[in-house]
């Protein structure tokens, strides 16, 4: 069985930093696409940033560029969610997703299809204060 277990969520004043981590379970780091997806109060989910292995393709949101860096560590079957310079429009759910294998882009998972993701966290709450 597949699990995305996020951590790393809290609160924090607007300009400072905090590390998503998702934890994977039940799937190799192999050929698989990976990202951080978020939803804010009264809002659609946006993808944030996702990794392709399979397009060896990196995508992130235009309103987070610059400020989040995504990595892995496939040894821990981890994914990290490095935001700096927050501000209050980042709170939200900080979701992790993944789908294993993968076919398509980093943009195709986190733009344009988010439901071809097949596992997702339960989520960690991120809240920047003004």
């Amino acid at each position: 069985e597949v699990q995305l277990v996020e951590s790393g969520g809290g609160l924090v004043q607007a300009g400072g930093s905090l590390r998503l981590s998702c934890a994977a379970s039940g799937f190799t780091f192999g050929n698989y696409a990976i990202g951080w997806f978020r939803q804010a109060p009264g809002k659609e989910r946006e993808g944030v940033s996702c990794i392709s292995r399979a397009a060896r393709s990196t995508y992130y949101a235009e309103n987070v560029k610059g400020r989040f860096t995504i990595s892995s560590d496939n040894a821990k079957n981890t994914v990290y969610l490095q935001m700096n310079s927050l501000k209050p429009e980042d709170t939200a759910v900080y979701y992790c997703a993944a789908v294993a294998p993968a076919f398509y882009t980093a943009n195709y998972y986190c733009n344009d299809d988010s439901y071809a993701m097949d596992y997702w966290g339960k989520g960690t709450l991120v809240t920047v204060s003004s």
